[in-house]
């Protein structure tokens, strides 16, 4: 089954998520439950916009390895595009707390906190990890996008958070 599980993120990073899906649901097994697997379906789910059945896939996934960070970054993302910002947050900042918590984690609580518009806040998470310029340049970008999307939705255009990574 790890073949099958490696195959299948390797097509959901390629960016065949329905293949993903399918190949990933055939490399876990509920006698033998993979979090790896798990949170890759669930990365997928996300993906397909289907984030109710992603969170689920997080939370099992979690119920294997309390607390990973990787697996609470993918969740808090997912909170992120179905606007739950709080929750989202919450979430990603229990997992930068860990200490086994990769850069990313805290750049994704970064990119939360500023989609709230605590934009010093966000700078400040981000300078953990980044250079200082490269942290004001990536709330400055966030700025933009928040006024842009601002704009558009005054225009009655739609608007879309990034997506999670898959986090394996």
């Amino acid at each position: 089954m790890p073949l099958l599980g490696a195959y299948g993120r390797a097509l959901a990073e390629a960016g065949d998520y329905n293949q993903a899906l399918d190949v990933l649901s055939r490399a876990h097994t509920p006698d033998n439950p993979d979090w790896r697997i798990l949170n890759a379906q669930g990365a997928v789910l996300d993906q397909l916009g289907r984030h109710a059945e992603a969170q689920r896939h997080y939370s099992a996934a979690l119920k294997i390895v309390p607390n990973d960070p990787s697996v609470l970054s993918n969740l808090g993302l997912s909170y992120a595009l179905t606007k739950d910002l709080r929750r989202a947050e919450a979430t990603l900042r229990l997992a930068v707390t860990r200490s086994d918590a990769a850069p990313k984690v805290r750049q994704n609580l970064a990119l939360v906190v500023g989609l709230q518009g605590s934009f010093a806040e966000a700078e400040k998470i981000a300078r953990a990890d980044l250079p200082p310029d490269e942290a004001a340049a990536n709330v400055t970008y966030l700025r933009q996008m928040l006024a842009q999307r601002s704009d558009w939705s005054k225009k009655g255009g739609q608007h879309y958070l990034p997506s999670p990574d898959a986090g394996t």
